[in-house]
């Protein structure tokens, strides 16, 4: 329920950004995919800032395994035998 009330929230919030900046709502469907393919991609940036902060490779393979199902809603692939060092 908490996760309901947060995602209201925040639309309500955007909401009236759109109203000050004086966007229109709802965005044409292409803005608004564009603007919610942003949001996937910028959900990255954490996982990829803290692996790079302590200094662990950035591979394919992790990106394939750890980012690239959350932008695509794919399920991640299963590890090789040679992705467990990738970790």
């Amino acid at each position: 329920m908490k996760l309901y009330l947060v995602s209201l929230a925040v639309g309500a919030l955007v909401g009236a950004l759109y109203s000050a900046l004086g966007v229109r709502s709802p965005a044409p469907p292409l803005v608004a995919l564009l603007g919610l393919f942003g949001m996937l991609l910028g959900e990255q940036v954490g996982p990829i800032a803290r692996r790079v902060l302590v200094g662990e490779p950035l591979s394919a393979a992790w990106f394939a395994r750890e980012c690239a199902p959350k932008i695509t809603g794919a399920p991640a692939p299963e590890p090789a035998h040679g992705d467990a060092d990738d970790r």
